[in-house]
């Protein structure tokens, strides 16, 4: 096959390195696939393995002349991290194998597939075969091999690094007493519920945080007697005093006097907590209403194969078949289940005024997602940047996701893997892109923060628990000090972006809530900001038959009969209260300070285009897409600033101080819809009649039916 190539690189280029980085093994004379056709344009350069990232150096590594708009001063575009390699496939007379362990035979060519889903090919037929054994058993290793957590690169570079820490940092990491204490203030929840001290030096639990906030009535003895487990524990309180809880089961096998003794206990813990008719309260055991763990991570490992695209064929070999492709994978279903669980809790809260306790058998998984949902969907705080991180660091760091186990960061068992976090970052977007103005984040905030979970300098997202992460946290930095390493929070988005990248994490269009002492003027300029926005994937009028109208009525009761009502009996209330209350509030014009529901009739229900097509020229819309829109708008608001400017200036005979500074788009026709991640790239054609798709279809009469069906997916999939 001919080869196009771009000559090999001239002078030396050596990959930067950060503190604590070590340069393991290299490859020189690499040759790195462009991925947006089926022909073998590329570039050669150097493939190397550091203890952080495999990255490919070729002579454009030198110079930064072509330095995107959008660029992450951690990971570059030809880095991955070690963590965010996926799988290895080495091609052998053509035909994949997957790369694990011992390698007897050394491949010809490498594919490795990422978990933010780039694909990256090298053909090493060019490199010397000492070299290709050394970087192809290196590299698997390194990305692939289960390690110890203190070999993760995180306490490498948090041992070398300067302790750099942005001070504006406004988010709330819930690491004290006072913390918690604030969090119930601001939600007015201290007249019932209390912050304890029970588990510090963390006698009670290793799996609970040193503080937390229990019902007022609940003892220290309580607390102790099952090291925290059968304990209501507080996530947060509504307006009207409702409040939303968490509690983690027993372990299901017990011997039966254990088990008596336990549902005792329970009782007990029931009663002091609800107090017909003041205080209600209702279980919901999210175990047996949601998918399992299990469920949503084979959900979403045949989900993302749709978008690990090798080459152009395969990808329009897939675009025949692509939406009965999208729904076999269950996952959009599997995030409608979860936004329809968080509809139900808020309508509990909301407006039957009871407390909402989901219980789980660790109460950190489902149970965060759900609790991050309902508050995010009813407390505009949560839909802050500041307040959204907070809520992360309370429901989820500080709450005890096992992030470790969960992203499988160590290697250590795919049976523990599961997309929790991912799956509530699809669940925000689906409420980001519905209602854009109520965020003061982008989608493009929720993209680079489900890249961070890849990136282990920051300790965010790389422990199990609190408890995990403070007796790591004691060691000796190399040769600068000893004592506790000090590690990054992801929060301090300075470390990953400069201020004009940052800019792109903002919304502009963010309404602010109005403030009281200028209620009437503020009204008319946020009613204004509703008209102007627009959703960033195109809006399908709703329809008269709701999602919940077209349900049967088996699956009503379903829904409606998963909270168990231990303390309310179920045929107390409307059975039609649910969807009464869906239909109504969607019904209403948006209050974007208020609460807000997701919509999930069936088209509602989306792909997150930017984070799962990103990577896919084909898929791009050439001077369209969101960024067109953002474009427009960006250069309205330098217009309207710099008028702005000149109008204090004429009115103060003084040069106003600084404007608040966004990126520029300029050409947005010269952009795609891939934009920021990727920069225009060249149009992909699609082909005539040459996949394997077409030639499989039987007769001319078939191929008529299913041409219909043809429709370009970058419209489909957007």
């Amino acid at each position: 096959q001919e080869i196009h190539i771009k000559e090999p690189i001239e002078k030396e280029v050596n990959p930067r390195l950060l503190p604590g980085e070590l340069l393991l093994c290299e490859a020189s004379t690499v040759y790195k696939y462009m991925q947006e056709d089926g022909s073998n344009r590329g570039t050669y350069g150097k493939l190397v393995c550091t203890n952080f990232k495999i990255s490919f150096l070729d002579d454009d590594s030198a110079s930064d002349d072509n330095e995107p708009q959008f660029k992450n001063k951690i990971v570059g575009e030809n880095d991955i991290t070690l963590q965010c390699v996926d799988q290895i496939y080495g091609v052998y007379d053509e035909k994949k194998k997957l790369l694990t362990g011992q390698l007897r035979k050394y491949p010809e060519k490498l594919i490795i597939y990422c978990k933010d889903l780039r694909v990256f090919n090298f053909c090493l037929r060019y490199t010397k075969e000492e070299e290709v054994k050394r970087i192809v058993s290196g590299i698997v290793h390194h990305s692939q091999t289960p390690k110890l957590l203190k070999r993760l690169f995180l306490f490498s570079y948090a041992s070398a690094a300067p302790n750099y820490t942005d001070g504006r940092n406004q988010t709330v990491m819930f690491e004290t007493l006072e913390d918690w204490r604030d969090e119930l203030e601001r939600t007015k929840g201290n007249v019932k519920y209390k912050a304890v001290t029970t588990n510090e030096g963390y006698r009670v639990s290793e799996k609970l945080p040193l503080y937390f906030v229990v019902p007022i009535c609940i003892s220290e003895e309580s607390i102790l007697k099952y090291e925290g487990r059968g304990i209501p524990i507080w996530c947060w309180s509504c307006h009207n005093g409702a409040a939303l809880l968490k509690m983690s089961t027993f372990p299901k096998e017990q011997d039966d006097s254990t088990s008596q003794m336990q549902k005792a206990f329970l009782d007990g813990i029931y009663k002091t907590i609800s107090k017909p008719p003041y205080e209600l309260l209702k279980l919901d055991d999210l175990s047996s209403s949601l998918p399992s763990l299990q469920d949503i991570q084979t959900a979403y490992t045949r989900f993302k194969q749709l978008f690990l695209i090798d080459n152009s064929t395969d990808f329009w070999a897939t675009d025949v078949k692509w939406f009965s492709l999208l729904e076999s994978t269950n996952w959009l279903e599997i995030i409608r289940r979860v936004l329809k669980k968080a509809i139900e809790v808020a309508e509990c809260l909301e407006i039957q005024h009871t407390n909402v306790l989901l219980i789980e058998e660790s109460a950190t998984d489902l149970c965060c997602v759900i609790s991050s949902l309902v508050q995010v969907m009813m407390d505009s705080y949560s839909r802050t940047k500041s307040g959204f991180q907070s809520l992360i660091q309370k429901e989820w760091v500080i709450g005890g996701h096992g992030f470790l186990d969960r992203c499988n960061h160590l290697h250590k068992s795919e049976k523990e893997e599961a997309p929790v976090f991912l799956l509530l970052l699809n669940c925000v977007w689906q409420l980001v892109q519905q209602y854009p103005p109520a965020f003061e984040f982008t989608e493009t905030y929720l993209t680079v923060l489900s890249d961070s979970l890849y990136v282990p300098i920051f300790s965010t997202f790389f422990f199990n628990s609190q408890h995990q992460r403070d007796t790591n946290k004691s060691g000796e930095s190399l040769k600068t000090q000893s004592g506790p390493f000090r590690f990054l929070t992801v929060w301090d988005w300075a470390v990953q972006f400069d201020p004009k990248a940052q800019a792109f994490l903002n919304n502009p269009l963010y309404a602010e809530k109005p403030k009281p002492d200028k209620s009437q003027r503020k009204t008319a300029r946020f009613k204004h900001q509703r008209q102007l926005s627009l959703p960033l994937t195109q809006a399908k009028p709703s329809t008269k038959r709701g999602f919940f109208r077209e349900e049967t009525d088996h699956l009503i009761k379903n829904i409606l009969g998963k909270r168990i009502g231990k303390f309310i009996n179920s045929s107390d209330e409307p059975p039609n209260s649910l969807r009464e209350f869906y239909d109504s509030w969607h019904s209403k014009p948006v209050d974007y300070h208020g609460l807000l529901l997701p919509r999930i009739d069936g088209p509602e229900i989306k792909v997150w285009a930017q984070r799962y097509l990103r990577w896919i020229p084909e898929a791009q819309l050439h001077g369209g897409g969101t960024i067109a829109t953002a474009a427009k708008i960006l250069d309205l608001m330098e217009e309207v600033q710099s008028l702005q400017v000149k109008m204090d200036e004429e009115h103060s005979q003084a040069v106003s101080g600084d404007v608040h500074s966004v990126p520029m788009l300029r050409n947005s026709a010269r952009l795609s819809s891939l934009f920021p991640f990727a920069l225009l790239q060249r149009q992909s054609v699609k082909p005539a009649l040459p996949t394997s798709t077409w030639k499989d279809l039987e007769d001319e009469d078939d191929l008529v039916k299913r041409d219909d069906e043809f429709v370009d997916l970058s419209g489909d999939m957007l």
